[in-house]
């Protein structure tokens, strides 16, 4: 039976974290499987320390990473990943604005043979004009621009497998999308309703102004699942499109001339000419730095371009015929 690991960050949430344990424990022990909770101190300042440390004295099963500053809830959600060990990793926020309750259902559909399951807060619970607004726009953005069917992109609840957790590289506010990451790297994913509840304690940490936010990561996020890989598809289509323009604009400023005697001094076509070979030239030489750093990026980290979802027979030692006889040979 696969283990379970709960991952919640944890800032300013004082008044939360007490009555957070007292909402796992009973899901969690009627599940009966081995679990932990990781609480990720993200630099709190209201108290919350004295909170966490008194449930890790409490229960064993309690793990607590302390930051030394606050870094953000990415950062947090990263450290969590981290350090979790159980086969199944489940992410939740610490306000109890999610529900412990669902976490056997989403349990149970990554049983199903999926690996990630991720909260869709159908009957969301917080303000319409700087909240739900908000994220509706934002979410059917995120659809269109990656090809990623969500509702509900910014759901905290979410179960992963580990092995699709570990391959996670998170960074600047990317939490957010870890479906779409996980999908760009072949995980199944899906969407299922979760309860949403309001918050009853502490103060939202999220404003409006997270959605300029979230507008910059999506260009972030589009550029790593399209063009990570080989950047000069992006860069050269570029410098290619200001190539061709190059070469109609020099062509018209040639035509002007000789059919019509133009005096080219400070000719916009001949400037737009000019300036579009540049630009072209420039986008090419991106291209290549690009490129080149893909490959070091790959090699420095160790990793490569693709997952594997299974391996077969390679537990199996095979013996190969040798091209020749080496003893002839000798």
């Amino acid at each position: 039976m696969n283990s379970l690991s709960i991952v919640v960050p944890i800032y300013n949430e004082v008044e939360n974290i007490p009555r957070l344990y007292a909402a796992l424990a009973p899901v969690l022990k009627e599940m009966n499987r081995e679990y932990e909770v990781l609480l990720v101190d993200d630099g709190s300042t209201d108290g919350s320390k004295a909170e966490l440390d008194k449930l890790a004295q409490l229960d064993e099963r309690i793990k607590v990473v302390e930051f030394r500053n606050n870094f953000g809830q990415t950062a947090a959600m990263a450290a969590g990943l981290n350090h979790a060990s159980g086969d199944i990793l489940i992410t939740m926020d610490g306000d109890l604005q999610n529900d412990p309750t669902d976490i056997p259902m989403m349990v149970a559909k990554i049983e199903e043979g999926y690996d990630l399951v991720h909260g869709w807060r159908k009957n969301r619970q917080d303000t319409y004009i700087n909240r739900k607004l908000p994220s509706k726009l934002a979410n059917w953005l995120i659809s269109k621009t990656t090809g990623f069917p969500v509702n509900d992109i910014g759901c905290t609840l979410k179960a992963i497998r580990r092995e699709v957790a570990q391959e996670l590289e998170l960074f600047g506010d990317m939490h957010r999308f870890i479906p779409i990451l996980a999908y760009w790297r072949g995980a199944k994913c899906a969407e299922v309703v979760t309860k949403h509840h309001p918050r009853r304690y502490g103060e939202t940490k999220y404003g409006i102004s997270r959605t300029f936010k979230v507008l910059l990561d999506l260009i972030t996020v589009k550029y790593m699942i399209q063009y990570l890989v080989s950047p000069m598809r992006l860069f050269g289509s570029m410098g290619l499109l200001s190539g061709g323009l190059a070469a109609l604009a020099g062509a018209a400023t040639v035509a002007m001339k000789v059919i019509s005697g133009v005096d080219m001094t400070g000719n916009p076509l001949l400037l737009l000419t000019v300036f579009s070979v540049m630009v072209g030239i420039q986008f090419f030489v991106l291209g290549m730095i690009g490129e080149l750093g893909t490959r070091i990026y790959f090699e420095v980290r160790r990793t490569q371009p693709y997952a594997i979802r299974h391996l077969k027979n390679f537990d199996i030692q095979q013996k190969f015929p040798r091209a020749y006889d080496e003893s002839r040979a000798a």
